[in-house]
């Protein structure tokens, strides 16, 4: 199931889904502001965890193994204050990373499930 450190999944799954975001949003504005807070209010770990629920009925049996032990991962003390949200965020983000490095027609069927709840 893994063949690096569930950490290093989150660390690219986090690449990954930003590079997605902006791909979306650069067609939306040339305005830096704009495209600025359009883009952060997608890769927010709020909108992460939020996602990571709307998934939750589309995973496998392993997929949501991967979820609950990125969601476990050790919290940064920085961000203890939102534990919840940033352990959501973490799955969320494990998972992008596990897909990309390991099956990317199943990530792109994920992306294209998340696009509805853009809201562009």
């Amino acid at each position: 199931m893994e063949e690096m450190n569930l950490r290093n999944y989150s660390y690219i799954g986090d690449a990954v889904w930003e590079l997605f975001i902006r791909e979306k949003t650069v067609k939306l504005t040339e305005n830096a502001k704009k495209l600025h807070q359009i883009t952060t209010s997608k890769v927010k770990m709020g909108f992460q965890a939020e996602l990571l629920h709307y998934l939750e009925d589309f995973l496998t049996d392993e997929e949501k193994e991967i979820a609950r032990r990125g969601r476990n991962l050790n919290i940064p003390v920085a961000r203890r204050q939102n534990q919840g949200e940033y352990r959501q965020a973490t799955a969320f983000e494990t998972l992008i990373g596990w897909w990309y490095l390991n099956d990317k027609n199943r990530l792109d069927y994920i992306l294209k499930l998340t696009e509805s709840d853009l809201n562009f």
